[in-house]
């Protein structure tokens, strides 16, 4: 469903991916692993259209997207939370949803299809007329995640959603993904912690220093005693 095909990229003359290739198929939940530094945030760019790469192509659905600027990649269902959330924090958690509505076209069922979609996330449907800046820190990655999901996306791509929440709202994060990929969504999952990822992913890789060194089914990751032994803090 989503490919990548020999990906080279960087910032200006500061290239950070080495011929990466990275392939997520329909109903799966992958998982790209790896320290602070290894580009999994640029190579999530690259998906999404915000860097274009030097070199190499970016596939979905078998059509050549790597030209595609960010907004085309969202309407044809590809949509990326990024790690920063970038709420509206003086909207309430209803109107942030109905942005994500709006930017999709959808408004005509607008009604359902958030009920539909905090159904997932009951704190947020009983906190739905707060501003987002009240909202904690996991509340406030739930409404981002619930907020890409209103768009009615294909492939849902998460850069490290478990950062700096406290561990009952990861488990309750984490708890959703499995849920979505029956529903049948995509997910493309960015993640330092090991174990949470590896225990809902069906496969996964692990980049380091730009490149892809490491990839599997979830069990094989597991049992890998290289990435035992180098994420043993994570795993």
């Amino acid at each position: 469903m989503l490919f990548l095909k020999e990906i080279e990229a960087g910032y200006g003359k500061l290239q950070v991916l080495w011929n990466v290739n990275l392939e997520v198929k329909e109903k799966e939940i992958v998982c790209l692993l790896g320290p602070n530094g290894a580009g999994k945030t640029t190579t999530l760019k690259v998906i999404a259209g915000f860097i274009t790469p030097y070199r190499g192509k970016v596939f979905y659905k078998d059509r050549d997207i790597t030209e595609l600027q960010p907004y085309e990649r969202f309407k044809l269902g590809v949509t990326l939370v990024p790690e920063t959330r970038e709420l509206f924090p003086y909207m309430s958690v209803e109107e942030n949803l109905l942005i994500g509505i709006e930017n999709s076209r959808k408004r005509i069922k607008s009604k359902e299809i958030i009920e539909k979609v905090l159904d997932l996330f009951p704190v947020l449907k009983e906190k739905k007329k707060q501003l987002a800046k009240t909202l904690s820190g996991g509340e406030q990655q739930m409404l981002a995640i619930a907020r890409a999901l209103v768009s009615e996306p294909s492939v849902l791509i998460l850069d490290e959603p478990s950062t700096g929440l406290a561990p009952k709202l990861i488990a309750k994060i984490f708890e959703v993904l499995p849920k979505l990929r029956e529903s049948g969504l995509t997910i493309l999952l960015v993640e330092q912690n090991l174990r949470l990822a590896l225990n809902i992913a069906d496969r996964g890789y692990v980049m380091e220093n730009g490149k892809i060194v490491i990839e599997g089914s979830a069990e094989e990751l597991k049992n890998n005693e290289k990435i035992k032994s180098v994420y043993l803090g994570f795993y």
